[in-house]
């Protein structure tokens, strides 16, 4: 007997409006990690440093969204896969870099966190609003979104432990939002991962259906 089942949906048209907007938060999260990763260290701080990775683990995971864009389901989820796995990752970098940082016991330099926090948070307030309207797409799309809100979240706590630093004098502050975005990279790894596995092993059941 003939099979007539199709082992997979056809392959969609890449979505303009989310290349575009894939575009706008690479190069905006390409910048800011310059600007952290240069800041945080002139600063000692572990919170901004943490979120300079996280925008270079975006930068990187946009990049690789750019690349499979109008790919296969399979192929897609097999990359949201690993996107989750390096965002997992991630949070697990910056839980031994804040550890690392209360055992140099270095206060921050609040004005300096301060003011890159605030622009940090301009710049992720405008990729997450881009971005918003694809939330709900497939797993790759879904891990695109939480790296955005993740980072204007992060963002609004480096603020207030700014904020903390200024008004104690002490780095536990700066630890504690450290701890905060590496607890957002781990949840979100983990909620991409598992939306990712669902989809590889719909994928798999469709071909074995044939």
């Amino acid at each position: 007997m003939t099979c007539h089942c199709n082992p997979e949906p056809a392959i969609p048209k890449p979505n303009s409006k989310f290349r575009t907007a894939l575009w706008i938060a690479l190069v905006i999260n390409l910048m800011m990690f310059l600007v952290e990763l240069i800041g945080g260290s002139y600063a000692h701080s572990a919170a901004l440093w943490a979120d300079s990775l996280d925008f270079f683990g975006d930068a990187v995971n946009y990049g690789i969204s750019l690349a499979v864009l109008g790919a296969s389901l399979y192929l897609r989820a097999t990359v949201a896969l690993l996107k989750g796995l390096t965002m997992a990752l991630f949070g697990l970098i910056v839980i031994g870099k804040t550890i690392y940082a209360y055992v140099q016991g270095i206060p921050p330099e609040a004005m300096t966190m301060g003011a890159i926090g605030i622009l940090a948070l301009i710049a992720n307030v405008i990729s997450a609003v881009v971005l918003y309207a694809f939330r709900e797409g497939d797993s790759n799309m879904q891990s695109v979104w939480l790296c955005s809100r993740n980072d204007a979240i992060g963002n609004v706590a480096v603020i207030f432990a700014a904020i903390g630093v200024f008004g104690t004098g002490s780095l536990i502050p700066d630890l504690i939002v450290a701890v905060v975005i590496a607890s957002l990279g781990l949840t979100a790894g983990y909620q991409v991962i598992q939306k990712a596995r669902k989809e590889r092993s719909q994928n798999r059941q469709l071909e074995r259906a044939c």
